[in-house]
């Protein structure tokens, strides 16, 4: 059983794909293809002619490279911020924490971890990351709105800002790979633009 027929939770999967000769006729800038599918409860596929399900959706969105490339510079000039942010908020905590002396006969045990996690603390934002946030994300709204009317500009980010949230994002908007997306506030904002 692949990952690809099972779905433990919601998630979001974003795969891109960059025709050579299959771009729209009428376009002159370069589009790439934006291929989504998500499931709002769990899913499990054991034989795909017999598979029918009401929790499952997926399109596509034509986006043009250049938009894309710059969103994607954006968000990384974003996710910056955050671990500067959270660096700094980190520093002033452990700066307060007593420090703890070690007899000379203690050692200490350093264990590897197999996989660094990514941090999923909500991170409070401070007003200049703020405005960048709404910017961001206003962009992304417009990109990914099916509505073709012109969307207004956030004036509150619409979900929990994390390190996590925001790596997804930045992770979403690069056409050289996919990604998966699980968080839940971010999941369902995201969605919400599908429909």
């Amino acid at each position: 059983e692949s990952r690809a027929a099972n779905a433990s939770n919601k998630e979001i999967n974003i795969q891109w794909y960059i025709p050579s000769l299959a771009k729209p006729s009428n376009d002159t800038e370069t589009k790439v293809l934006l291929l989504y599918a998500y499931n709002t409860t769990p899913v499990k596929i054991s034989n795909i002619k017999i598979f029918s399900s009401i929790s499952v959706f997926s399109g596509y969105l034509w986006i043009p490279l250049a938009t894309i490339i710059s969103l994607r510079d954006k968000l990384s000039n974003l996710k910056q911020q955050v671990e500067m942010l959270m660096k700094n908020s980190k520093s002033l905590s452990s700066a307060s924490e007593p420090t703890i002396f070690l007899e000379q006969s203690e050692t200490v045990k350093i264990i590897p971890s197999k996989k660094p996690e990514m941090n999923v603390a909500k991170v409070h934002l401070d007003e200049k990351t703020e405005e960048m946030a709404k910017r961001c994300l206003s962009e992304v709204k417009a990109l990914l709105s099916v509505v073709s009317a012109p969307s207004l500009p956030l004036t509150e980010i619409p979900f929990d800002v994390t390190l996590q949230s925001i790596a997804s994002l930045e992770d979403m908007f690069d056409p050289g790979n996919g990604c998966i997306i699980t968080e839940e506030s971010l999941f369902n904002w995201v969605i919400s633009l599908f429909h």
